[in-house]
């Protein structure tokens, strides 16, 4: 669902509602289709609050009533391609499986979902524009501290072979974050976070921002605190059937990102591509594959 009925208001009037209120807010941000889909109890059975609660969110949005809001969201599904009954179906039929492959199949197709998601022409553009803003930075910082560190990791790792201006906030003893003191307001901070947040990751953003830095931020919901943070907040979603929440969207997101930032470069990408083989070349870096050797009289050479 590329525009969801209440998304924008709800993120409007996120920082000023109750505690409860925003987890049932952020509980319809970020499951558009399960208020769709599923009871009004269910919902809030999830999103971890009471019923009631529910309730309030559909009054202050000027509803009677939470079905009055599932059916607005309804009506959204119904307008998508594909339809309201294909996916209910398939949804089913994979609900009526059972053991470890079912849990497989689920993990999966959640995944295949999400990474499509990614494909809306929004979501592109947005990335675009996020790639360009990291293009032309003098510097590029990347931060992302527990799971999210793969993702801050690979970013480095790809600009880092196309020049020198990318530098991983990671480091022994606990120093890795302080190389963003030498950070100065042409600079871009790529940081990845996702709930639970981790606070020095925060913390960090929130010093990027005091200096005036931009801020590409990776996250799984306009509500998150680095999307507030963010001049560029790319969204992927996260949730998964398993006990453990999916970083594949985010990943793959990172990794398209870096792509486009090498595209920008040019001529000058080619060069420190061309010097990066030169390198590998020089230190036999790869393992080269291996012809086999005819043997002697039959007899297979080992």
């Amino acid at each position: 669902m590329e525009h969801p009925p209440l998304t924008q208001a709800l993120i409007a009037a996120f920082p000023g509602l109750s505690a409860e209120l925003q987890k049932a807010a952020r509980y319809v941000i970020d499951n558009p289709r399960d208020v769709a889909l599923l009871s009004m109890r269910e919902q809030a059975r999830r999103a971890g609050v009471q019923p009631a609660t529910m309730m309030r969110l559909a009054k202050q949005n000027g509803y009677e009533g939470y079905d009055e809001v599932r059916t607005l969201y309804a009506d959204a599904m119904r307008a998508l391609t594909g339809g309201f009954a294909t996916k209910a179906g398939h949804h089913a039929r994979l609900q009526q499986l059972e053991g470890e492959e079912a849990l497989a199949a689920n993990l999966f197709t959640a995944i295949h979902g999400q990474i499509q998601a990614l494909t809306s022409p929004n979501v592109l553009r947005t990335i675009t524009v996020a790639a360009r803003a990291i293009a032309e930075a003098r510097r590029v910082y990347c931060l992302g501290l527990r799971a999210s560190h793969p993702v801050a990791f690979q970013m480095h790792y790809i600009l880092s072979l196309i020049g020198e201006k990318s530098v991983l906030l990671d480091g022994i003893a606990g120093t890795g974050p302080d190389a963003i003191r030498y950070a100065e307001p042409q600079d871009v901070l790529f940081v990845a976070s996702v709930l639970p947040y981790t606070r020095q990751t925060l913390d960090l953003a929130t010093y990027a921002k005091e200096r005036g830095m931009r801020i590409v931020a990776l996250t799984d919901s306009a509500v998150s605190p680095l999307a507030r943070l963010a001049d560029h907040p790319l969204l992927a979603a996260t949730e998964s059937p398993g006990f453990y929440h999916t970083m594949t969207p985010i990943f793959a997101l990172a990794e398209v990102l870096a792509v486009l930032i090498a595209g920008h470069g040019g001529e000058d990408t080619l060069r420190a591509l061309k010097s990066l083989d030169d390198y590998h070349t020089d230190f036999q870096t790869h393992a080269a594959e291996r012809t086999p050797v005819p043997a002697a009289n039959g007899i297979k050479a080992r």
